[in-house]
């Protein structure tokens, strides 16, 4: 009995324990999850906007009602990018309920019920509305289509209620936060003597001599850097330098390449395509169903790939093509000969040259140094070799301005677009163009044609087999197992001849690519969190068509700024700083006129000349604008010298030979109107700026997502 009795006792204890096990198997996400109380962290709070702190469970719940929004309408899940871009959404509105909302409050700013009315169905409609109800052939506004839609609101689904009243209150906050800015733009004032100030500048001009000797003309290996030095500086320049949390790593990559089998198995696949496409009735039908990539009809130069570009020129009407590999994918076209469409497309190169800012002396600036690289051009200068080192527009400028085929239906802004397809023939064009995005010096390579080949076209991808996938994972988890630091990981990694070792650095927490690999939000998770210590592996993670495995080589603090946070910029100031004391204290007390001390400094000093140059405009041929040198120089009087100084890229000795004073006028409203309206257009930038700014948003969503 006894014995009963005790295994009685020993069944509940073991019930128990089962029962607990599974409560917490069930709830262990949330207890034992890196952000929850058992997991060690109990904090629940995203972040903080102007001292209110916004608890995930409140955040989570903006996010849905946006998604139940966006699914409704949509009808269709969201995907991982558009779900990011949601959150994003949430976090601003919890930014301007709580940091915009205050200073609205303040100036006793609203939106009645009227005036919301008006801009619905009334006489000043908002430009949403006129979005949401205009028809999409014609684009005309129907304001009866707005009414109907109300009358039979309440008729609706409830989510289209709430989808209406969120809009509602979305223009109310558009018009709120219009008032705001407006009554901060309408309060812009420029004083008549900042008007005067830039009259000067824009128009006293000046002949003058420069004695130039450059950073870059002392090799940067006879200069060393100290770490003390390095601190020095940081230590008397740390509000240049502002700190933010970020993670460097390295990594190399297993890739998921198709094997020679899942290769010849498509390609086998693909050659009966192409004998289908060639029988085909309705060849476009055929291709449409069969190919694993959309792919138009009708193509212009525009749309074709390199390859194609080339084939097409050897196609016959009736015939089929291919196939033809384009990394992963083969691709067979059906040609169906060709017509002429209203649609152009042409192809050019461009060197853009940006202002600095949007003032008009940056404009200025801007337009001189444009300008002279045009006549570097005109005179016979390389523009493949220009464009790689003094275009603004990183893109093109790699591959030396070449924009490729593009067509006249707004791929391309306005001013530039035009330019292009007024040419006649191929050739520089020789004028700058101006757009919003600066100045455009532009080479037509290939004038406009506004021919279409029909084509109908399949493309397969290479998917590579499970047994594929299967052995790129094998091989990175091998690697990964035998290896436990970063040394470890360099020894392997130099073995392993087909390995290449990749580098991140300063990725910030809320990153979620790395380099060129997205959706690599897990490695930047994985490197953000407590317990990866610098030079820990990480462990093997998938992305995109690879494995990948990492070290973590690096960590800054945005509350802790170090070094080596800024080590690259540091060092070149300091390297700079000693430069130019060398440089000094070598053209130190020369005589003589320019030449003589550049002839008694040696190599690597310029003695150029500018002419009619101003404050607002001043461009030095080698040395750019270089706003120092434009300021000593016009603080001298005329056949005056200066002593030697240091300027933004060098040292140098300027001689002042005239200078015209700006004529005197009377009225300067030209001036007032050009600085005013500059303020004016940044005034939107610089109230969100100062907004969050006096608000110390502190954003931790990065930890949660």
């Amino acid at each position: 009995m006894a014995l009963i009795n005790k295994i009685r006792e020993k069944s509940g204890i073991a019930v128990t324990v089962i029962a607990i096990s599974l409560i917490l198997f069930m709830i262990g996400g949330d207890l034992m999850g890196p952000n929850s109380m058992l997991g060690g962290n109990n904090n629940q709070v995203v972040g903080e906007i102007a001292g209110k702190e916004i608890n995930i469970k409140d955040f989570q719940g903006r996010v849905d009602g946006f998604r139940q929004n966006y699914e409704a309408q949509s009808g269709r899940s969201l995907n991982e990018g558009e779900l990011a871009s949601l959150r994003d959404q949430a976090w601003n509105q919890f930014v301007v309920d709580i940091a915009y909302k205050s200073q609205f409050d303040k100036l006793g700013l609203t939106v009645t019920d009227d005036e919301l009315y008006d801009m619905v169905q009334g006489n000043h409609i908002s430009p949403s509305i006129l979005q949401a109800f205009s028809d999409p052939t014609t684009g005309k506004f129907d304001k009866n289509a707005v009414i109907n839609y109300l009358k039979n609101l309440k008729t609706l689904p409830i989510e289209q209620q709430k989808s209406w009243e969120n809009f509602e209150k979305s223009l109310r906050e558009e018009r709120t936060r219009s008032k705001y800015e407006n009554l901060l733009r309408l309060s812009t004032y420029t004083p008549k003597a900042q008007a005067e100030k830039e009259y000067v500048a824009q128009n006293t001009k000046a002949n003058l001599r420069y004695l130039y000797v450059p950073y870059f003309s002392v090799v940067d290996t006879t200069i060393k850097v100290t770490d003390a030095q390095l601190e020095d500086y940081l230590s008397a320049h740390r509000k240049e330098y502002k700190g933010t949390d970020t993670r460097s790593i390295e990594y190399v990559t297993f890739p998921v390449q198709p094997a020679k089998d899942d290769s010849a198995a498509l390609y086998a696949e693909i050659k009966e395509l192409a004998r289908g496409l060639a029988a085909a009735p309705n060849d476009s039908a055929f291709a449409s169903m069969n190919s694993d990539i959309p792919l138009p009809i009708n193509m212009s130069l525009a749309n074709m790939s390199d390859q194609l570009k080339e084939a097409v020129k050897t196609f016959v009407p009736g015939g089929v093509y291919g196939p033809y590999r384009e990394e992963n994918t083969y691709y067979i076209y059906k040609y169906g000969g060709t017509r002429s469409d209203t649609v152009s497309s042409a192809r050019a190169s461009h060197i853009l040259i940006r202002a600095e800012n949007q003032s008009d002396s940056a404009k200025a600036a801007a337009r001189v140094r444009a300008e002279g690289i045009l006549a570097q051009i005109k005179a016979g200068a390389n523009f493949e070799a220009l464009a790689a080192t003094s275009s603004a527009d990183p893109g093109s400028a790699q591959r030396g301005g070449d924009l490729d085929y593009f067509q006249n239906n707004g791929a391309m802004v306005k001013p530039f677009e035009d330019a292009v397809f007024s040419a006649t023939a191929p050739g520089l064009i020789p004028r700058l163009v101006e757009s919003q995005f600066g100045f455009h010096i532009i080479k037509v390579t290939d004038t406009k044609s506004n021919t279409l080949y029909r084509i109908a076209a399949i493309g397969k991808t290479i998917a590579p087999s499970q047994a594929t996938r299967d052995e790129a994972y094998r091989k990175a988890d091998e690697f990964v197992n035998s290896i436990k630091t970063k040394e470890q990981f360099d020894a392997e990694v130099k073995k392993n001849k087909n390995l290449i070792v990749a580098t991140a650095n300063r990725i910030p927490e809320s990153s979620t690519n790395i380099n060129a690999i997205k959706n690599g939000r897990e490695i930047v998770r994985w490197a953000f969190k407590d317990d990866s210590k610098i030079n820990s592996v990480s462990p093997v993670f998938e992305t995109e068509e690879q494995y990948i495995v990492a070290v973590l080589t690096g960590k800054s603090d945005a509350k802790d700024v170090k070094v080596n946070d800024f080590r690259d910029e540091l060092t070149t100031k300091v390297r700079n700083q000693i430069k130019a004391e060398q440089i000094t204290a070598k053209l130190k007390g020369a005589t003589g006129d320019l030449d003589a001390i550049a002839k008694k400094y040696g190599a690597g000093a310029l003695v150029e000349s500018a002419n009619d140059i101003s404050l607002a405009t001043g461009f030095l041929t080698s040395a750019g604008f270089d706003p120092i040198a434009l300021g000593k120089a016009f603080g001298l009087k005329a056949g005056q010298k200066s002593d030697v100084f240091t300027g933004e890229n060098g040292v140098f000795i300027v001689e002042l030979l005239n200078k015209t004073e700006a004529p005197k006028i009377a009225d300067f409203t030209q001036y007032k109107t050009q600085l005013t309206q500059s303020l004016e257009g940044r005034t939107s930038y610089l109230v969100n700026e100062a907004i969050r700014d006096n608000a110390k948003i502190e954003d931790n969503r990065a930890k949660f997502f």
